[in-house]
Parts: structure tokens; C-alpha cells; sequence
């Protein structure tokens, strides 16, 4: 996390209360408090970890630029640039992270709340922050600069902020290649069409390339296949990972074990849990 999310906050949370006014008189949700709070106790505790973990992330990117071939100078035309190669690093960050359980883990709280809003938006990871530098370690490897590298995903989270709301509908031709709202509120969906949609961060051109592509056609029921109903950031932070652990010790292989870490949520041996497109196959 650099300067430059800080300098956002305030803005964050005057678009917050923007919001939460707007959607009082309109026929979306809108905000509870307890959910409200959750998120951003979330947020906060990815802010620490995320202060202590840019530590863990410029080192890999230091280290894997010390092998670059060249390095390239920030200049003007480096950013746009980078935001492009940041925000591919990014869908594959983001896709894994939601077809790896291990990785999963580390992620399913953003998805945890029932309701969409800009508070959504702040209900971060307390462990992505770990799991995550390694996906951008090729920005480095061919030679841009870490500092650079930081300051593009700082851009990229500033951007995902605004498209977590209901109040915004389709913007025309920028859906063809922006993720806006319509499309992250897919994301967002535990409707069986929705799983694993729409993983972009800035461009929605990289699902529609990889196929991972769906379109807002029905309402969007928010939240897990298998919601765990409690507002304590604690057990959102942890519970998928004392999940895991559980299924992962109680496997009756080694090789079952592994395949819990490793094949996507919801896999089992006996299929007594689906996997997202398992449970997609069977609604074709």
C-alpha cells in the first residue's frame, strides 16, 4: 500500500456517506450496520498488515528485478504502460486466488458480505497482502521498477473502489472494455451462472479474452455459496483457512489432502461439495 491510498481515504468515505444517503430513498439495500462495520474493520486490518507485508513485497520485486535484462526508467509513458501489465498480473492474481482453495482462503472474505456497496469495497484481506506478491514479481524480472510496480496497484485498488455499488446501472460502450459496476456486481454474485466471473481490475478485456466473461442478466443474490452469518472480522478473516485445515487433516489420503489445498472450493472426493463449474455443469 502506498501514499497514494492514503491520500484516498477521505475521499472513500465521503463517497461512503454519499452513498449510504443516496441509497436510503432507493429500492437497493443499501447499508446495515453491522455489515457496514465489519467491512471496515476489515479494511483496517489490511491496511496494518498491508504496512508490514510492503516490506515482504518490495523485497520479491527487488529481487526479481536484480535478474532484469534492462531497467526501465519511470517516464511518462512507463505508467500507462504498466497500469496495462499490472492490471493483466492482476486477473490472474484474482482468477487463482478464486480456483486455488489454498489461495481462496485468502480471499473469500471479500466476498463474505450480503449486501453491495462502497463499504464492500473496503472489506479486505488480512493474508492476501502474503499470498499475493509473487504474481507481480514479473513486472520486475523484466525491468520495471518496484517503487513503479507499487504505485500501479495502488492505482488499480483506487480505481476498483467506485465500481462496488447498486446505485450505478451500464455505462454503454465502456463495458466492452472497463470493469464497471454491472460487471463486478457479477463478480459478486452467488447466483450459479455468476461463480467465478469477471475477475478484472481495471479492464474487463481480460476476461473476455480468457473466457471467464459473464454479463449482468439477472438480479444478483450477494455473498457464499454457503454464507457464514457472523459480522465478527475475526472469524470472516479466518474461517475459510480453520476450513480448510479441517477437511485437509480429516482426508482419508495424503493425496486427498493435497487436492483440498489445491483443487478449487468445493472440491471433495465424493463430490458431497461441488466445485463452481461442477455445480455450473449441472445447471446446463
Amino acid at each position: 500500500m502506498s501514499n497514494l491510498i492514503a491520500y484516498a481515504v477521505p475521499g472513500f468515505i465521503a463517497l461512503l456517506v454519499l452513498e449510504a444517503v443516496l441509497t436510503a430513498s432507493r429500492k437497493v439495500r443499501g447499508y446495515e450496520r453491522k455489515d457496514t462495520f465489519a467491512s471496515l474493520a476489515m479494511g483496517v486490518g489490511n491496511v496494518l498488515v498491508s504496512l508490514a507485508a510492503k516490506v515482504w513485497a518490495f523485497a520479491v520485486y527487488e529481487f526479481a528485478s536484480s535478474f532484469a535484462p534492462i531497467r526501465i526508467d519511470f517516464t511518462w509513458w512507463v505508467l500507462p504502460v504498466l497500469i496495462v501489465c499490472e492490471d493483466f498480473c492482476y486477473y490472474w492474481f484474482h482468477r487463482l486466488h478464486h480456483e486455488v482453495r489454498f489461495l481462496w482462503a485468502a480471499h473469500v472474505n471479500h466476498h463474505s458480505s450480503t449486501r453491495y456497496n462502497l463499504s464492500t469495497a473496503l472489506r479486505q484481506s488480512w493474508t492476501t497482502p502474503l499470498t499475493g506478491p509473487i504474481f507481480w514479481a514479473p513486472l520486475a524480472l523484466i525491468g520495471f521498477d518496484p517503487a513503479a510496480i507499487l504505485l500501479a496497484q495502488s492505482i488499480s485498488l483506487i480505481y476498483q473502489f467506485w465500481i462496488h455499488t447498486e446505485l450505478i446501472g451500464t455505462l454503454g460502450r465502456l463495458e466492452s472494455f472497463l470493469n464497471t459496476p454491472s460487471h463486478h456486481r457479477v463478480h459478486h454474485g452467488r447466483n450459479v451462472r455468476y461463480l467465478d466471473r469477471n475477475y478484472a481490475g481495471i479492464f474487463i478485456v481480460w476476461d473476455r479474452l480468457f473466457g471467464s466473461f459473464e454479463p449482468e442478466r439477472e438480479p444478483v443474490d450477494y455473498g457464499l455459496t454457503k454464507n457464514i452469518h457472523t459480522f465478527d472480522p475475526v472469524k470472516i478473516a479466518f474461517h475459510e483457512w480453520a476450513a480448510l485445515w479441517r477437511d485437509a487433516r480429516r482426508a482419508p489420503t495424503w493425496r486427498d489432502s493435497v487436492s483440498y489445498l489445491l483443487q478449487p472450493p468445493g472440491w471433495s472426493p465424493d463430490r458431497s461439495t461441488l466445485t463452481a463449474r461442477e455445480m455450473q455443469a449441472e445447471l446446463l
